[in-house]
């Protein structure tokens, strides 16, 4: 079945009874995923368990590990530092018999964020647990289900007979939380197509737009005293809530220029700046010596993500120079995470036209596209390979929150959806026997 050929009007149902039919194993695999705790820096265990899963199923298989010294010399890279991850990229890699298709990147993280405290879930972060047609977990949203969607359409396609007559790379990544710079390094690292597919939770529409991310920490030093002397001391906390507040304008200046990019003029608040973590002080009755504040801020797609750090350096001078303790104790400037452009997937591109009609195969419905205010990494093919770069995934909620969940159901439609995706795009060979 090749690209001059269309896709046969049978192909739709023949694939979604094999994806119902693999759907158990398919939520079965996602749910070993979830309760495979996969914070920051702890993805070594869960990237084995896909190098195997992959090998399994007869891929060719590459893992790398991070190159900072590669990255660092990447204009797309965030700033790496000793907390960043150096658990490996993993890479499934399918050749066809006969190259008559275009190829694709199919990619999902599986690095996720911290859990909060396991009290106030309903059930512990990493239980995977299924009620009321949702399944419940840390990463089960955010994108562990979304990465096993790609898997199981490539099974369901191979239950059929069916391989894809193009090459695919299934890449699973991490870092994709703190700076983006697990799918950079597999950009770097070589591998390229013509276009990307990444299935983050997006509510089964396309990601038109999303905003670019600046990570960034404060330092600061106060003079320490007994707290019965607190007018001779300086309290570098008090500091921090002062610089915390001028922060403030600069998100409140960024957000009044919106209108500088059509897909976000109408949004009410686009740019976001996160109090993150704060830490500080020694003694409760000690005034106190040190402080710090970690900060993550949006962009828009259309500003350019060093001009907007230099702004962020120029604002806290301006405010650190009026400030009668801290113009003489300047706090420090740190990057230390995302510093990454937004994009704006363009409309018209033959990819779109290929997901718009699976999808509408799968729902009956034409396939909606949103702006979204967030990073994902589909920005390094979109900028970097300047290749269609879609973002298509599940219905989820409450990311990055507790209870966060994924519908079950959704994950079905949009297993079916890839599938569809791939066998059009790609085109379709049969499987050597």
């Amino acid at each position: 079945m090749s690209l001059d050929q269309p896709l046969d009007p049978s192909l739709r149902d023949s694939l979604a009874k094999a994806v119902k039919e693999g759907f158990a194993a398919q939520i079965s695999l996602t749910q070993e995923l979830v309760r495979r705790p996969s914070q920051r820096g702890e993805e070594h265990t869960v990237q084995d368990f896909i190098f195997a899963e992959l090998r399994r199923r007869g891929y060719q298989m590459e893992r790398f590990a991070m190159d900072p010294e590669a990255l660092a010399n990447h204009p797309g890279a965030g700033k790496w530092s000793s907390q960043h991850s150096e658990a490996p990229i993993v890479v499934g890699i399918h050749r066809p018999r006969n190259e008559t298709g275009r190829s694709l990147i199919l990619q999902g993280h599986v690095d996720v964020v911290p859990t909060g405290p396991a009290h106030m879930w309903s059930d512990p972060p990493y239980s995977a647990t299924i009620r009321d047609g949702k399944m419940y977990g840390r990463g089960a949203g955010d994108m562990k289900s979304g990465l096993v969607c790609g898997i199981a359409a490539l099974d369901a396609l191979r239950a059929l007979g069916w391989q894809p007559a193009a090459t695919l790379y299934l890449q699973s990544v991490v870092e994709e939380e703190s700076t983006g710079d697990g799918a950079l390094m597999a950009h770097i690292r070589g591998y390229k197509a013509d276009a990307a597919l990444v299935p983050e939770p997006t509510g089964e529409a396309m990601v038109r737009a999303n905003l670019g991310v600046i990570w960034f920490r404060v330092e600061f030093e106060g003079i320490p005293r007994h707290v019965s002397e607190m007018g001779e001391g300086a309290n570098a906390i008090d500091a921090a809530i002062r610089t915390i507040a001028a922060l403030r304008q600069l998100e409140t200046a960024w957000n009044d220029r919106r209108g500088e990019h059509p897909l976000f003029a109408e949004m009410p608040k686009p740019i976001n700046l996160n109090v993150g973590r704060i830490e500080g002080g020694e003694w409760a009755s000690s005034v106190p010596a040190t402080a710090a504040v970690d900060f993550r801020i949006s962009l828009l797609p259309n500003w350019d993500v060093k001009a907007c750090a230099a702004e962020i350096e120029a604002h806290l001078k301006a405010f650190v120079s009026g400030d009668p303790y801290l113009s003489n104790n300047p706090p420090r400037l740190v990057w230390n995470g995302f510093m990454s452009d937004g994009y704006e997937q363009r409309e018209g591109t033959e990819a779109e036209a290929v997901l718009a009609r699976a999808h509408q195969a799968v729902t009956g419905k034409p396939l909606p596209a949103v702006v979204l205010p967030a990073y994902i990494d589909t920005r390094i093919y979109a900028l970097f390979d300047k290749i269609p770069a879609l973002c298509y995934g599940a219905k989820s909620g409450l990311s990055h929150g507790i209870d966060e969940y994924v519908e079950v159901a959704s994950l079905e439609r949009v297993t079916l959806s890839i599938a569809l995706f791939i066998a059009e795009w790609c085109g379709l060979e049969p499987i050597e026997a």
